[in-house]
């Protein structure tokens, strides 16, 4: 999901670095104007290594603000909790004073799949990452 995230973004014209979150550090997100983030659901929340890496960003706080955000994730089966774990990286996002545009048709919150992303959620996942690209460029260009 990630990379097709990314290929919408670099459609919209971003520079894109696609990274885990293992191998990244919180003071990078300083670096960048948009800040797409995605994660497996683990009972109805994000994983504990995106929660970890949301957590050590609190050093940051108040530098965000006024980035964009969106985020995206999968599950297992339909009602797995998909929404509410994109709604845990989004509401990370506004603490930080972060803009995160919703989207008024499907998937309003951001990118979803069931199991291996479809088809059509390769496209949400692409429409996302452009989504954001696209803003960030209006508010930073």
């Amino acid at each position: 999901m990630a990379e097709e995230v990314a290929e919408g973004a670099k459609k919209a014209g971003a520079a894109v670095t696609l990274t885990e979150v293992q191998n990244c550090d919180p003071k990078q997100l300083l670096d960048y104007d948009g800040i797409i983030a995605g994660s497996p659901t683990y009972y109805g929340i994000i994983s504990g290594g995106l929660k970890d890496f949301f957590d050590r960003s609190v050093k940051y706080h108040g530098k965000l603000s006024g980035k964009v955000g969106g985020a995206f994730s999968s599950a297992m089966a339909l009602g797995g909790g998909n929404e509410t774990t994109v709604m845990s990286i989004i509401q990370i996002m506004l603490v930080h004073g972060m803009i995160v545009q919703g989207k008024t048709k499907k998937n309003h919150y951001g990118a979803v799949a069931i199991n291996a992303p479809d088809a059509e959620s390769k496209e949400e996942c692409r429409l996302l990452g452009e989504r954001v690209a696209l803003l960030s460029s209006k508010l930073f260009d």
